[in-house]
């Protein structure tokens, strides 16, 4: 949308609008300038022409590209015409800080207009006060919905659902929910689909839209009816309804309770993010920075990453340790100095490759009982393979090299050896971790590469002091 929106205003340049996005996709300094201008004279009129017509996403892209001290002050000169959904398009850091600078009553106000959906996804990241303050000034029904979403476990499909659905009793007409869904004022602005319910709230079913149009006015409800087949638990992690959706396409699946009563509508749109999401998780876990955002300050990523670095440190004290048991040989034959790094070095890229593979497999449910056997054999196959291949590279090299014939033999053998185990210890490792109920994401990469490391030292180092004697 951006991009239509950017070839419209280029096309009227009598607005005196510059365009939104640069050459490179980025919210052009043209327009940021103009922006902050109106900010800085308080021109209400200006910032409206300058963002009204687009889209959450690119308001939010704006808010990300401000100074701090102009986001809030644009929120609240817009007023009543900013979207607050573009606040669902930031990160957690920068969301909150915005709302930490804005008055509870322009939050509240804000609220309103959202979906609740995107209301609880703004709304969990606060303090409990914060948002306890907040609710308070939202009138009573919205107030206990959010809050009765707010109550499910984090990253749990009741805190993504939207509770605004359309559920009628099986006795209705057509006729009755058609005009039902014309006079209704709370209803959700996109859905495919009515819900069938008895007195106690239980699902009965759903009514697809277009069986619901292309019935006669008449026809009862009941008639029409089709059993749900995928129901999402409110108290389901959302990762698990997100693979749900990938595996049955579904556009929406309705969310119930303990007791099986409706609560809550999932869509397509709500699924989308959670996958982003949940990828996201796993490539900064796997990168050992946690949570970390962009927007974050220098403390907390600091302290963010202060565990994984200590962890590593250990593991290389570790590996230090290896070496130090074979310090008169490296004194010996400098040779082995200036080898040794590659055994370990191509171990450990041996090692992420497969220890990647592993954890995605798992976080999608693709390895399980059913194949971890062929996997964990696939995955030794292909260590053997590649060290065999590399063992005779390498080998050559260092015979090219160093012009010792044994010493191509030795890191050859290390080699073949350090990549099988990087390719056992690449999915090992994370199926453990998996079976300890411990996030192969978090802690594989650690030691994965202590392995690779261990291993590719030892044989090297070992190997070449049998091999030549070195005492």
């Amino acid at each position: 949308m951006s991009d239509e929106m950017t070839i419209e205003r280029d096309d009227r340049p009598a607005d005196g609008i510059p365009p939104l996005r640069d050459d490179n996709d980025n919210v052009s300094t043209s327009f940021l300038d103009a922006l902050g201008a109106a900010i800085e004279t308080g021109d209400k009129e200006r910032a409206r022409a300058l963002t009204e017509d687009l889209h959450e996403s690119d308001v939010g892209a704006i808010l990300e590209a401000l100074d701090p001290d102009q986001r809030p002050a644009l929120i609240q000169l817009l007023g009543d015409s900013f979207d607050f959904t573009a606040l669902t398009e930031l990160d957690e850091a920068l969301r909150v800080e915005i709302l930490e600078e804005l008055p509870s009553e322009t939050v509240a106000e804000g609220m309103r207009d959202l979906d609740s959906d995107d209301a609880v996804y703004i709304l969990e990241d606060l303090d409990k006060a914060d948002q306890d303050e907040i609710l308070a000034q939202i009138p009573s029904v919205e107030r206990l919905a959010l809050k009765r979403s707010l109550d499910y476990p984090e990253d749990s499909a009741g805190r993504r659902m939207q509770t605004e659905f359309i559920a009628v009793p099986p006795f209705w007409t057509v006729g009755q929910t058609i005009d039902y869904m014309r006079e209704a004022q709370d209803l959700p602005e996109d859905f495919h689909e009515v819900f069938v319910i008895d007195p106690g709230y239980h699902l009965l079913g759903t009514v697809s839209l277009n069986r619901l149009l292309r019935a006669k006015r008449p026809v009862k409800i009941e008639e029409l009816v089709s059993e749900a087949h995928h129901l999402v638990r409110a108290t389901a992690d959302q990762e698990e309804a997100a693979r749900m959706f990938q595996r049955y396409n579904l556009i929406s699946a309705a969310v119930v309770d303990e007791s099986d009563r409706l609560v809550g509508l999932l869509t397509i749109d709500d699924i989308v993010d959670v996958i982003q999401e949940e990828a996201d998780e796993d490539i900064k876990r796997l990168g050992g920075v946690g949570d970390e955002e962009v927007s974050d300050k220098v403390w907390s990523i600091a302290k963010s990453r202060f565990p994984w670095l200590f962890i590593n440190l250990m593991t290389a004290l570790l590996a230090s340790f290896v070496i130090g048991m074979f310090e008169h040989q490296l004194q010996t034959m400098v040779a082995l100095a200036v080898l040794m790094p590659i055994v370990a070095s191509q171990g450990g890229n041996a090692g992420t490759q497969t220890m990647t593979v592993a954890v995605r497999a798992i976080a999608m449910r693709e390895l399980g009982p059913h194949n971890v056997l062929r996997v964990v054999g696939r995955e030794l196959v292909v260590g053997i393979l590649n060290g065999f291949v590399f063992a005779a590279i390498v080998g050559t090299m260092a015979v090219y090299r160093f012009g010792i014939l044994d010493l191509g033999f030795v890191i050859a053998a290390a080699m073949v050896i350090n990549l099988i185990a990087a390719a056992l210890g690449g999915i090992l490792i994370p199926l453990g971790l998996n079976r300890l109920k411990i996030d192969p994401a978090i802690a594989s990469s650690s030691f994965v590469t202590t392995i690779t490391d261990l291993v590719g030292f030892f044989s090297f180092l070992g190997f070449a002091a049998l091999w030549f004697g070195l005492t």
